[in-house]
């Protein structure tokens, strides 16, 4: 091939390229979720898709792909093309999280471009009634009274509920011992039942029992109260402003996805979380909208993956 039929089938190439950008989306977009149906992450896609597709005009599809502690979809995702098309509901504890825990993984942060924060899932501290405290403080002294002798359900070693409590035990200066369980139902049981005290969980897992007096709430995790549990304070509130502990769900694409895909996909984003249909279902599900622009969301996962880290190691956690 001559230099002028490679300078004219490069130009061809760039124009077709930026053809296909002004024209996006030209079809149907696939939100992978790594997580099965039900719970936050999956919860928060199915609040995205249908408002997002309106605003796109195309439809977007959910493809959840559960497994390996997410890792199954995020490989996937990392290995397709980038062009707007095929994008990852990323879910906290997997993105900063497995770095630290999971060997060999078949992904890296570098494969990923983040494009907008999506929602935010706070946690409560919820106890057994047997546990003698009626406030955070109290739990907190219990606690250091008696070291070792209560215990905590996780959703399993590495889950967001085990390294948030070790976060809390690192932070108040207490011990407990930690229960792992196979997810939020088997763990949420013995609790009721008495066989472990203590579940640092998100509200819906444990809000009729709150309500119902069947459990006990010390504080919920995050920066305002829950509207689910208005009569249970903030850690900051009661005490100890320096914990929080937020499950957060993002929207991420292949790192070579275009800028001006990634700018168009966050806006129309930012338009469909605004929607007020969106609001309502956000509110019913007790999850909090919280968008954030891709250079935002980049800082996040930044920090919060540096902070794991050094949770992760400090407590010697290790993944299933």
């Amino acid at each position: 091939m001559t230099i002028k039929h490679s300078l004219l089938a490069a130009t061809l190439a760039l124009s077709g390229l930026a053809s296909a950008q002004d024209n996006y989306p030209s079809k149907a977009i696939t939100l992978t979720v790594p997580n099965p149906p039900g719970g936050v992450v999956d919860t928060s896609a199915r609040l995205l898709n249908e408002p997002l597709a309106r605003v796109l005009g195309q439809p977007v599809v959910i493809d959840n792909k559960a497994g390996g502690s997410g890792n199954v979809a995020y490989g996937a995702v990392a290995r397709a093309k980038a062009d707007g098309y095929n994008l990852l509901i990323s879910y906290s504890a997997y993105h900063v999280g497995n770095p630290a825990l999971t060997p060999n993984l078949p992904w890296e942060a570098k494969d990923f471009t983040p494009v907008a924060l999506l929602t935010v899932a706070t946690n409560v501290i919820a106890a057994h009634p047997s546990v003698p405290a009626n406030t955070l403080k109290e739990f907190i002294a219990y606690l250091k009274a008696n070291p070792g002798k209560v215990n905590y359900a996780s959703q399993g070693n590495g889950s967001l509920s085990h390294i948030g409590t070790e976060i809390f035990k690192q932070q108040s200066g207490t011990f407990m011992t930690h229960i792992p369980y196979r997810g939020s139902g088997p763990a949420v049981a013995d609790v009721l039942a008495g066989q472990v005290q203590v579940f640092i969980t998100t509200p819906p897992s444990v809000m009729q029992h709150v309500v119902s007096g069947k459990l006990k709430a010390f504080a919920v995790t995050g920066t305002k109260r829950h509207p689910g549990l208005p009569n249970v304070p903030t850690v900051a509130e009661a005490g100890m402003p320096d914990f929080k502990l937020e499950a957060w769900v993002g929207l991420f694409a292949p790192a070579a996805t275009p800028p001006a895909v990634v700018t168009k996909l966050t806006a129309d984003v930012k338009k469909a979380l605004e929607m007020p249909e969106t609001r309502q279902r956000a509110d019913a599900a007790g999850i909090e909208l919280r968008y954030l622009p891709p250079e935002a969301l980049g800082d996040l996962v930044k920090t919060e993956t540096a902070y794991w880290a050094k949770t992760i190691k400090g407590a010697g956690i290790k993944a299933d």
